[in-house]
């Protein structure tokens, strides 16, 4: 155990001062580099993140150092900061003069005599993960003990690693903005980066310019509409109709005549001859939403209406062809409302030909600060206002919450929030109660547990390696380099159903 000398002491006090004030990070962590400099005579600090997908680090914020038009990344065991990123341990070089994995990729010591500098390199840790390096040069004739420098480096990196882990996510969801903004097919409404979300754009792009019906599951609010509209923009049949059915919210008794239409006087009430919703969608797409509410009596003439493409309006005699797309989508499991008798199991699988599962939010890690910065755009406008950022104290309510609303939900609360700022930042106090409770438990609990961010981090982590696996559990442990018994008390725990994942066996043959 180092102990700090009295400069460092202050230093380390002036760090925790930055990050106890409200304020960017980007700025806040360029004020630490600033204080490291002055204070400490590390020159040249730098601060890279690191890129969770691909592993590499990109060198995000340095000082004395002119980074105009540079793109700075290091792959894993490249370089000083690669070798840090790969093994997790500091480095350290006495003279850079002599040192052969010495890149200076920045060009910022071109000038300088190498020979007189030292180089120190630490990683950045956040729950026990590196979420980035630190390294900065010291005057070589400064430097008494190399350990010594390295142990107070380490402490700053501690200070800072919250914050660095905060950014590396605004970073990686800006960067990723931009790459979909310039990949993304211009008719897909949908917004996500997560592992979950790209596999459901894929399973969109390979069935919608075929004929096939299509069922997507999911809870409610996780955007099963917009899904079913990509699929009918990017189909053959974008210039027909796309006629929308909320089976939950029409009567038993008016379903039938709703979907299959009526004659004059079919009913009491039935003043007028009606052309159903399966006929106005002719040559287009009909999406059936809420497909598990159908009542017995309309699941039958569905059933027909896919077996045979035809169906009579009720009382009439005259039959109608019909060249339809069906796209439905449940939040119920149909499954088990075959066991219980509700669905018809004949119709379930004439529906479930191409399955399509939504994740929840909850499920879709930081998926949740790029669609909570498109809704503060949106309402933006709508609204006319000028409002700029989350704060970081917002981000981390809104990756702890657990979003039984999903999508819908955060949206409502980002409408409120862009509503009840009176500055350009969304704050915590403009979140839902909800939201803010959930802030106020955490401050309660006992700050030695797993934060929420890292909870939501994890979720994420384990819904990768089921989905990598399809859906095995042992192999999936194996992936995340831990014991099936805990991968199962985590699944239960954030009540993740691995069946979700199973569908890739199956296609295999398996």
């Amino acid at each position: 155990m180092s102990i700090h000398t009295y400069e460092e002491l202050a230093a380390l006090h002036a760090i925790a001062k930055i990050f106890a004030q409200p304020g960017d990070l980007r700025d806040q962590l360029e004020e630490v580099l600033n204080e490291m400099s002055s204070r400490l005579g590390m020159q040249r600090g730098m601060i890279s993140l690191l890129d969770r997908d691909k592993q590499e680090a990109w060198l995000d914020i340095a000082h004395d150092v002119n980074l105009d038009g540079l793109e700075v990344t290091y792959k894993p065991g490249e370089g000083i900061t690669g070798k840090v990123v790969e093994t997790g341990r500091p480095m350290a070089v006495a003279n850079l003069g002599q040192e052969a994995h010495f890149l200076d990729r920045t060009g910022a010591r071109r000038h300088l005599n190498r020979a007189e500098l030292s180089f120190l390199c630490v990683p950045i840790m956040y729950d026990g993960r590196v979420v980035g390096v630190l390294s900065a040069d010291k005057v070589a004739r400064e430097v008494e003990n190399l350990d010594k420098e390295l142990a107070m480096l380490s402490a700053a990196a501690e200070l800072m690693a919250k914050a660095v882990h905060i950014r590396a996510l605004e970073e990686e969801n800006r960067r990723l903005r931009k790459i979909v903004g310039q990949n993304r097919a211009p008719s897909m409404d949908i917004i996500g980066h997560s592992k979950a979300m790209q596999e459901v754009f894929g399973l969109v792009a390979q069935v919608a310019d075929s004929n096939t019906t299509v069922l997507i599951t999911g809870e409610t609010g996780t955007g099963k509409e917009l899904v079913a509209r990509a699929i009918h923009n990017n189909s053959p049949r974008k210039g027909g109709p796309l006629v929308q059915v909320n089976c939950a919210a029409i009567p038993d008794t008016l379903i039938e005549s709703e979907l299959f239409g009526h004659e004059k006087g079919a009913f009491t009430g039935a003043l007028q001859t009606r052309r159903g919703r399966f006929e106005e969608a002719n040559g287009g797409t009909i999406f059936l939403d809420e497909v598990g509410e159908l009542s017995a009596a309309a699941q039958v003439k569905l059933l027909r209406v896919l077996q045979e493409k035809k169906f009579q309006p009720l009382g009439s005699s005259r039959v109608v062809h019909v060249n339809v797309r069906i796209i439905a989508a449940t939040n119920r499991n149909l499954e088990q409302d075959i066991l219980a008798d509700r669905f018809r199991a004949d119709l379930f699988y004439r529906l479930n030909v191409f399955p399509i599962y939504l994740p929840p939010l909850r499920e879709r890690g930081s998926d949740v600060i790029l669609l909570a910065d498109h809704f503060l755009l949106k309402y933006n406008k709508e609204m006319g206002k000028n409002v700029k950022r989350i704060s970081t104290a917002a981000i981390e309510a809104f990756l702890s919450h657990k979003w039984p609303g999903n999508v819908r939900e955060l949206e409502n609360c980002m409408e409120r929030a862009v509503l009840m700022t009176k500055t350009d930042v969304v704050d915590c106090m403009h979140l839902p109660p909800s939201l803010q409770l959930r802030e106020r438990e955490l401050d309660r609990k006992d700050r030695s547990k797993l934060s929420s961010v890292v909870e939501a981090q994890e979720r994420s982590l384990i819904i990768d390696a089921l989905t990598e696996t399809g859906g095995n559990q042992t192999k999936a442990a194996k992936l995340l380099g831990t014991t099936k018994r805990i991968v199962q008390y985590k699944i239960s725990k954030m009540g993740i159903d691995p069946r979700h994942f199973r569908k890739k066996e199956k296609d295999s043959g398996h």
